[in-house]
């Protein structure tokens, strides 16, 4: 059973999360709505993978969350986030991001994929509307002087 750990600021999207995972199979290792509180629970429940709302309730972001686990062993990191014009995100934040609104089936397709990266490397299709896999970052050329 694949434990998951609810990072979101808005209560009611957190309990429906919640009851929609633990009636598909999954266990929840808790729901947090800050950063502090979502770093906590992760070092304390070790989730295999973590949805992430991007703007939390502290004003904090959820890639401060996935930056503060990375020493760890990083789990799965799913993004659910109705902002993800306004960010720019890479593998090095997480695996993959699901646009709000979204749909309890293409939540849980979205999972699915991610705890797929988790085990083998891979993203394996159909993507859900709204999923994006997160790209490595682009490297930046430096000059090379003559």
């Amino acid at each position: 059973m694949l434990k998951v750990l609810i990072v979101e600021d808005d209560l009611m999207m957190a309990d429906f999360m919640e009851e929609l995972l633990v009636d598909h199979g999954y266990e929840v290792s808790g729901i947090a709505r800050t950063v502090d509180a979502a770093v906590a629970l992760a070092r304390h429940s070790k989730p295999n993978l973590i949805i992430l709302d991007m703007r939390l309730a502290d004003g904090g972001l959820g890639t401060e969350v996935a930056a503060q686990l990375l020493p760890l062993g990083r789990p799965g990191i799913l993004y659910a986030t109705g902002n993800m014009s306004q960010v720019s995100l890479t593998s090095a934040d997480g695996d993959a991001c699901l646009a709000k609104p979204y749909r309890a089936d293409d939540l849980l397709r979205s999972l699915e994929i991610v705890a797929g990266i988790v085990a083998t490397g891979k993203a394996q299709p159909p993507f859900p509307r709204g999923f994006q896999l997160l790209h490595p970052a682009a490297v930046k050329s430096q000059a090379v002087g003559l």
